[in-house]
């Protein structure tokens, strides 16, 4: 069974920073991906930042690369995202998403999710 604990999220002021982080299991990480989608109201699910299985490349999305880093614990099939200078449109649940063809597709295309933490971010 695919398992996701997803921590972190919350309420921050603009300009403010948040972490996450997701602990998966079930699944073999050397060929998925892993990484988080957001949804958004009116816009479904935003690609957001995903890390390639087996190796180091990660994608992120135009919208919050230069902003957010992710990073991984291979050994404990945990990946963490750092937020910075987060803006209202960051507003969203965060989802921790894996999948086969997850960084192929830039972070658009998964098999596996978790449910999600929400994150508000204040003007």
């Amino acid at each position: 069974e695919v398992q996701f604990v997803e921590s972190g999220g919350g309420l921050v002021q603009a300009g403010g920073s948040l972490r996450l982080s997701c602990a998966a299991s079930g699944l073999d990480f050397e060929v998925n991906g892993l990484g988080w989608v957001r949804l958004v109201p009116g816009k479904g699910h935003e690609e957001v930042a995903c890390i390639k299985g087996g190796d180091d490349d990660t994608f992120y999305g135009p919208s919050v690369k230069g902003r957010f880093t992710l990073s991984r614990d291979k050994e404990k099939n945990t990946v963490s995202l750092e937020m910075n200078d987060l803006k209202p449109e960051d507003t969203g649940v965060y989802v921790c998403a894996a999948g086969l063809g997850f960084f192929a597709t830039e972070c658009l295309v998964f098999d596996y999710k978790g449910r999600g933490t929400q994150v508000t971010v204040s003007p």
